[in-house]
């Protein structure tokens, strides 16, 4: 019997060349890329070596090499590019069908055995992003089923329910309300996407259908399975070209711009943040703050304090023009308004003035918002504790603890733990140890 014999991977060198990486560079920012999602990784220049000469890494391991790349060349970079076999069952598959994809992310996002090994994906800052087409007719494309026909009816259900599960959400955080959003996403919602119906309301319902993966999206967000999350937003993206809804696309890729500061990658967060702007010529007031508020925090997470400066300004004025009730998906008011200020504040150094904005944001914040006054709270707190307010931030702690048994939220989680280490020096002070004593109480639930 004949060894099979390796072919040297020059796909790979061709890649490494192009960079001028040395293997062993190559081989810590593979490393380093997996450590930023908890996988842990030890390769050096002789696995790359090994790599080069026509062995495959894990595949595990394969979305890290493919980002590393895609960081350092500021592009997607495909399994084929690199010489490995795609894998199967790709939601974001280049040329993918819309509604296949859509069906795919949700069923797998409904069985709790899949949900698992959804969540520990790899999130891409090279993911290639879809522009504003001049012409989005797109939707005409979209396979359609003729025995099966819709009316402004069904556009209203899927609205409502969306906004329920909004609501469900801002109550009870995304562990709670995503299940029920991909389960309604592929039984309801892609059935109807499928559906004959007229123009204008097979528009209207690849709208409403864009919100909902917006919300999906942010959910996924929000238990930190951010490679998900981004692959909802994406299709959230394709449906509103489809639908030629600018203000849906907008919106999608402002959820991308949160999530990308929130990671700490801020100068891509910038590029998403100023891609929502432009692309939106119909927002009003209250969309335009909403989209300029976003610009400055990432602006100010970059370092740039005159584009910060400017777009707060700009948020600030689009407010004073805003109607008085903001709709449910894509949602801006003075709370978050003065959230954005705190931001902003903060990541130019003025601390005591972030602390200031972050307390008024909480008192303008109406009580269904459950999930974001914990983690906004714990924030207060972490801000109070560095400037040596120790007394006031273990008060904002209590406070996040008085809802954080009912919430199931990833990043409620994340503000727990960081309260949980920030006490344990202070078990001297009567308040640090009264709150410690109080959370040992109510572990992490996703973790129960």
């Amino acid at each position: 019997m004949t060894e099979r014999t390796r072919v040297p991977n020059k796909r790979l060198a061709s890649l490494i060349g192009q960079e001028k990486w040395r293997n062993g560079e190559f081989a810590r920012a593979v490393n380093k890329v997996a450590a930023e999602y908890g996988l842990t990784l030890r390769y050096d220049d002789s696995n790359v070596c090994h790599w080069l000469a026509g062995s495959k890494p894990r595949a595990y391991a394969q979305p890290a090499i493919l980002e590393a790349f895609a960081r350092r060349l500021r592009r997607p970079v495909t399994f084929a590019e690199a010489g490995f076999a795609a894998p199967i069952g790709d939601a974001l598959r280049p040329g993918a069908d819309t509604v296949a994809g859509l069906v795919e992310l949700g069923s797998a996002d409904m069985d709790p055995s899949r949900r698992a090994v959804l969540g520990v994906g790899l999130y891409s800052v090279a993911m290639a992003v879809p522009g504003w087409p001049d012409n989005t007719d797109r939707f005409t494309r979209l396979a359609r089923d003729p025995h099966v026909r819709i009316g402004c009816h069904d556009v209203d259900a899927v609205v409502a329910m969306t906004d329920k599960i909004s609501q469900i959400d801002d109550r009870f955080g995304g562990r709670t309300a995503r299940p029920m959003a991909a389960a309604f996403l592929v039984n309801t919602i892609v059935p109807y996407l499928r559906a004959d119906a007229p123009d204008d309301v097979r528009r209207a319902m690849l709208s409403a259908a864009a919100d909902h993966c917006y919300l999906t999206g942010y959910m996924a967000m929000d238990e930190r399975a951010d490679s998900l999350a981004q692959q909802y937003y994406a299709k959230a993206l394709e449906l509103a070209l489809a639908a030629g809804d600018h203000l849906a696309y907008c919106t999608s890729l402002r959820g991308m711009s949160v999530q990308a500061v929130d990671l700490g990658h801020s100068s891509h967060s910038l590029h998403l943040a100023e891609a929502a702007s432009s692309a939106s010529p119909q927002a009003g007031p209250r969309m335009r703050a909403f989209l300029a508020g976003q610009q400055a925090h990432a602006a100010a997470a970059t370092g740039d304090r005159g584009t910060a400066l400017l777009k707060i300004r700009e948020t600030e004025a689009a407010m004073e023009k805003a109607d008085s009730r903001p709709k449910a998906i894509g949602s801006y008011d003075e709370s978050s308004l003065h959230y954005h200020i705190a931001q902003v504040r903060y990541a130019l150094g003025d601390k005591s003035a972030s602390i200031d904005d972050l307390a008024t944001s909480d008192r303008l914040r109406h009580s269904m918002y459950r999930r974001t006054r914990i983690r906004y709270l714990g924030t207060l707190a972490e801000r109070k504790l560095e400037l040596g307010r120790l007394d006031e931030a273990c008060a904002d702690w209590h406070r996040a603890l008085d809802d954080y048994p009912e919430v199931r939220s990833g990043r409620c989680d994340d503000r727990f733990n960081a309260m949980v280490s920030a006490l344990r020096p202070h078990m001297r002070n009567p308040s640090a140890r009264g709150l410690y004593e109080r959370a040992r109480t109510m572990a992490p639930l996703s973790r129960a």
